[in-house]
C-alpha cells in the first residue's frame, strides 16, 4: 500500500510539475486548412498566447480532406499539450460524410475552447448573374437549361452542407462544384468558373465590399450588423439554412495531463478578455467566445448528432 501510494503521489508530482513547466518549449497549431477560415482564427490565438507565455506558438497549416489530415496528425501527437489543433465546424460535419475516419471525434481529441462563431453564412452571386434578389436566383436555378452551379472547399464541409441544404429546400437544380480549399472557391465564384456560393464574413467581406460579388441573402435569424442591408432569408422568401455551424474551436490530443489542460484553458480565457483581441475577431464579423472545455465538450458532441440529421436532409451520401 505504502508503494502504491508513493506512485501515485510521484504521479501527482510529475503532472503539477509538466503543467508548471508549460510551455516550456515552443507549441504548434496545426490547421487543416489553407489561408482565411480557422486560419486566420489560430494567427490571432497564437500571437496572443506568444505574448502571454513567452513561448512561441507557431501555426502550422496542412490543408486536405476537409480537415482530417490535420486533425489526425494532432489526435496521433504525444499528449504533452504541445501539439495543439484550430479546427472549424467542418470536425462535426465530416463524421456524416465520411464512412471511415483515421481517428474517433469524440475519443481521440479533447475539445479545449469554442474560441468564436458567426451568426450564418452569406449568399453571394457572382455580379454576371441575372439575379438580384434570393426569389429570382431561386427562378433561374429551377430553369432545366440554368446550368447554375454553386461552388465550396470541398465535399461535406459547412458551405456545402449550407448551400445543399438550399438546393433541396428550394428544389432547384444547382450543380455542386467542390474545390481544394476556401481560397480556390471564393477565387471562383469571383471570376464567374462557378456562379452561388455560401460565404463566411470572413472570407466573404472583402470581395463583397469591393464590388467582385453580389450579396443576396444571410442564413441567420436577424440581419448582419456588417451588412445591414443584406436581408435574411426568410426575409427574401428563400428557404431556412442556418444549422450553427460556422464556429472555429481548439482541441488537444486525448489525455493530455488535466493540469496542462486547465492552463491553456486559462490562457484562452485571459486572451479572450482582452478588448484588443476581442476586436480583431469582431472587424471578420465573428463572435470573440473563448469558452470553458466543459461547455465546449457537450456542444461538439451535440453538433456532431445534429450534422449527420443535416446531412440526411441534405441528401449527402458518406463516402
Amino acid at each position: 500500500m505504502r508503494i502504491a501510494m508513493m506512485l501515485v503521489l510521484s504521479a501527482v508530482v510529475v503532472t503539477e510539475g509538466i503543467a508548471q513547466e508549460w510551455p516550456s518549449k515552443p507549441v504548434r497549431i496545426i490547421v487543416g486548412f489553407g489561408a482565411g477560415g480557422p486560419d486566420t482564427t489560430a494567427r490571432i490565438v497564437a500571437q496572443q498566447l506568444t505574448v502571454q507565455t513567452g513561448q512561441s506558438f507557431i501555426v502550422d497549416n496542412r490543408p486536405g480532406a476537409n480537415g482530417i489530415i490535420g486533425a489526425d496528425l494532432v489526435a496521433k501527437a504525444a499528449p504533452e499539450g504541445y501539439t495543439l489543433l484550430v479546427t472549424s465546424a467542418s470536425y462535426v460535419v465530416n463524421p456524416a460524410i465520411y464512412k471511415k475516419m483515421p481517428y474517433d471525434p469524440l475519443r481521440d481529441l479533447e475539445p479545449v475552447s469554442h474560441l468564436c462563431s458567426s451568426d450564418g453564412h452569406i449568399l453571394v452571386v457572382n455580379p454576371s448573374v441575372p439575379a438580384h434578389n434570393v426569389k429570382e436566383l431561386i427562378a433561374l436555378a429551377k430553369k432545366p437549361d440554368s446550368k447554375i452551379a454553386y461552388g465550396s472547399p470541398g465535399i461535406g464541409n459547412t458551405i456545402h452542407l449550407t448551400a445543399a441544404l438550399f438546393n433541396a429546400k428550394a428544389g432547384t437544380n444547382m450543380v455542386h462544384i467542390p474545390y481544394k480549399g476556401a481560397g480556390a472557391a471564393m477565387t471562383a465564384v469571383a471570376g464567374g468558373e462557378v456562379q452561388v456560393m455560401f460565404v463566411t464574413p470572413t472570407l466573404g467581406l472583402p470581395l463583397i465590399k469591393s464590388g467582385k460579388l453580389r450579396a443576396l441573402g444571410y442564413d441567420a435569424p436577424t440581419r448582419a450588423p456588417f451588412l445591414p442591408d443584406v436581408p435574411t432569408l426568410a426575409e427574401a422568401g428563400g428557404p431556412l439554412t442556418q444549422i450553427d455551424a460556422s464556429w472555429h474551436g481548439l482541441f488537444a490530443p486525448a489525455k493530455t495531463p488535466r493540469a496542462v489542460l486547465a492552463k491553456l484553458e486559462a490562457e484562452i480565457r485571459k486572451a479572450f478578455a482582452l478588448p484588443e483581441v476581442r476586436e480583431r475577431f469582431s472587424k471578420l464579423g465573428l463572435n470573440p467566445d473563448g469558452g470553458t472545455a466543459a461547455d465546449f465538450k457537450p456542444f461538439v458532441a451535440t453538433a456532431i448528432k445534429r450534422m449527420s440529421e443535416a446531412a440526411r436532409i441534405a441528401g449527402v451520401e458518406p463516402e
